[in-house]
């Protein structure tokens, strides 16, 4: 498999560590080269799934459907999960210097990769609320109390980037150090009730990113999405994830790994991609 790089960079920005344990997430500003960025958005637009949602008329969108699937869903958005169809650039984010850098520097060695998505949301497409991702937290099972506070890594990438309140990215900083009760709501968070718990106030904060930009985030954190206007300037957000677990038993939609991915695996792609598929009886 080609080696390219698509960051500007490979090592990890001075006090991004820290920032990342502090607030929950890092967000690293036109990261991309231009080649990748421009690169990963051609690959991206002209896949046929994506080009013919893209266009087909806006009424043609609105039928709902699986996000385990691609295609539109109700909200008008496209998405896809597991997100296997990549191109060069696409599967050049999965190991890239910077991403193995930033992985080595927070989690334990010997992680996974989990599973992958790609969205693509055109102008009015609704708002995600806050939410957490990390869903041993949300879970009773054994299993799930075993692994609650175990790292479970997603890496947010925008190569068109957004403008604060277009799609935009919120997040409620410190928030990942609140335990996991039903009590723990969003809600509760900004009105200061867990203030004491987090060590700090928490705060929504609504981001901006230039294209080409990514979010390093610990999926304990709350966050959520702005809905995209309809006259919005950007026709459409793109926005890529790869996620990494620390190693055992499968997270929530731990992929397969497709065949030609293993076939083209080096020996440290093989180890991130040599762990089980989530099935409906991983945590019984």
């Amino acid at each position: 498999m080609s080696k390219l790089n698509p960051f500007r960079f490979d090592t990890v920005p001075d006090g991004a560590v820290e920032d990342f344990l502090r607030d929950g997430y890092i967000a690293v500003h036109d990261a991309m080269t231009d080649e990748a960025r421009e690169g990963l958005i051609d690959e991206i637009v002209t896949s046929r799934p994506v080009a013919d949602f893209l266009s087909s008329p806006p009424e043609d969108r609105e039928r709902p459907t699986s996000r385990a699937t691609s295609g539109a869903n109700k909200t008008s958005t496209y998405f896809v999960r597991p997100w296997n169809d990549r191109g060069p650039w696409g599967h050049a984010l999965v190991d890239a210097p910077l991403v193995k850098a930033l992985l080595a520097a927070t989690i334990e060695p010997g992680y996974h990769f989990c599973h992958s998505a790609l969205n693509l949301a055109p102008r009015g497409s609704d708002r995600v609320r806050f939410h957490q991702d990390h869903h041993h937290w949300k879970h009773e099972n054994p299993v799930n109390l075993a692994e609650r506070h175990r790292y479970y890594i997603q890496i947010l990438y925008y190569p068109n980037g957004f403008k604060r309140g277009d799609r935009s990215l919120s997040v409620i900083p410190g928030s990942h150090r609140v335990a996991p009760t039903e009590e723990a709501t969003p809600e509760a968070m900004l009105s200061g009730a867990f203030n004491q718990e987090a060590g700090r106030s928490l705060e929504c904060l609504h981001l901006e990113l230039p294209p080409g930009s990514f979010v390093y985030l610990n999926a304990r954190m709350f966050h959520g999405v702005e809905p995209k206007p309809l006259d919005s300037p950007q026709a459409y957000r793109i926005f890529t994830i790869d996620i990494f677990k620390e190693s055992g038993p499968p997270h929530r939609y731990t992929q397969e790994i497709p065949s030609d991915w293993m076939d083209r695996a080096d020996e440290h792609r093989s180890q991130m991609f040599d762990r089980e598929t989530y099935t409906e009886e991983s945590w019984k």
